[in-house]
């Protein structure tokens, strides 16, 4: 049976449950200027470069420069994260199976680097081989880049690498790159079925399930 090279994650709303975080310290941040936000706005940027959640952030009212929006945000995030990882249903149950099984397993966000390392520290030891976050590369989701440097990084082919997502940029990405893509659906709106597999949960996904999307290819 032909067996994933390696299992590349998206992390926010895909291996934890960080959208409501997220979306909470928006509220916060764009409230402190006086500004206005919603909750609409707030998923429309699920999976985003942090970049773009400045611009949305300045757009709203605040009066800060990208490096001290995205700053504040993500302290925020940290914060909540370093006393909780929301880690979503059949999540660690996956990331053990991987790893008995010796198939690697790598984190690729637009989030940062540092938050991506707190995250993958909260998960069982080894499981994590190699991080690839915002500043990692110099093209962010939807372009390929980041699935593409995560192979590079396990020196492994794309092609033989199957990545989970559940946001519209990170599925596009995922899929551009040549891996083989899933799509767990979380709070973004997804679109019409295309060149991706939809698991509607990870509960219950065990290695065999992942080697067969891999054989079928």
């Amino acid at each position: 049976m032909r067996r994933p090279a390696a299992v590349l994650w998206d992390m926010d709303g895909t291996l934890i449950d960080s959208e409501p975080i997220w979306i909470a310290q928006q509220f916060a941040l764009v409230d402190r200027h006086g500004g206005t936000w919603s909750h609409r706005q707030g998923l429309e940027l699920v999976g985003s470069d942090m970049h773009k959640t400045a611009d949305a952030m300045r757009a709203a009212g605040v009066v800060l420069e990208d490096t001290a929006i995205i700053a504040t945000l993500e302290a925020g995030v940290m914060e909540a994260l370093a006393s909780s990882v929301p880690w979503r249903p059949g999540v660690l149950e996956l990331l053990r199976d991987l790893a008995s099984s010796g198939i690697a397993a790598a984190i690729v966000t637009t989030s940062s680097h540092e938050m991506a390392d707190l995250v993958a520290c909260s998960a069982p030891d080894g499981t994590f081989t190699c991080i690839v976050g915002s500043q990692d590369v110099s093209r962010s989701k939807p372009h390929p880049e980041p699935y593409l440097e995560a192979a590079r990084l396990l020196d492994v082919g794309i092609a033989d690498c199957v990545a989970i997502e559940d946001s519209p940029n990170g599925l596009a990405s995922a899929v551009a790159s040549g891996a083989v893509a899933i799509a767990v659906p979380n709070d973004a709106p997804l679109p019409a079925p295309g060149s991706w597999h939809v698991w509607p949960t990870l509960q219950g996904r065990i290695v065999a399930d992942l080697e067969g999307l891999v054989r079928s290819r």
